[in-house]
């Protein structure tokens, strides 16, 4: 695990268009992204913004923290706005290093709360939280139509 660096772009777009699904992600989202060859990092995502994880000195994995909002009320928390490990390097641990890394980094910070939004329909990442000490917080039923299926929208956080 290491902090990403602004060379890690290419690797790190590649590892983004082969991890997502329509069961992880939106299907809006990934065909914008394979289609445009969009660059990974940007002005809302910067290299900062992102820890990766290497195996075999291949990045495989990343995971981006970010502030939820902007209020200073709200700056003891972190969300995780996207994690993804390339498909042949899963079951590794890799995707649970990234969580743990993150929160002895951000409980390092002074950060009390690390939050995540996931879809009910990624049944794989939702366990893998729950392992990590995430909790189910919130509901939001029927946020998404994906693919013709309402598809409910799970808000979790663990306390650091």
């Amino acid at each position: 695990m290491r902090p990403a660096q602004l060379t890690d772009d290419t690797a790190l777009a590649r590892l983004s268009a082969a991890a997502w699904s329509a069961e992880s992600a939106f299907p809006s989202l990934i065909e914008n992204d394979s289609r445009t060859n969009a660059p990974f990092f940007g002005a809302e995502n910067p290299p900062e913004a992102h820890l990766v994880a290497e195996l075999n000195g291949s990045v495989v994995g990343y995971i981006r923290l970010k502030p939820p909002t902007r209020l200073p009320e709200n700056a003891h928390v972190m969300q995780v706005q996207g994690i993804a490990v390339h498909p042949d390097a899963r079951r590794h641990g890799a995707a649970g290093s990234l969580l743990d890394v993150a929160a002895e980094q951000l409980r390092d910070r002074g950060i009390r709360k690390l939050t995540l939004r996931v879809l009910s329909t990624n049944r794989a990442a939702i366990r893998l939280y729950e392992r990590h000490g995430f909790a189910r917080e919130g509901l939001q039923s029927e946020e998404f139509l994906i693919n013709g299926r309402y598809v409910d929208d799970i808000l979790m956080a663990k306390r650091l």
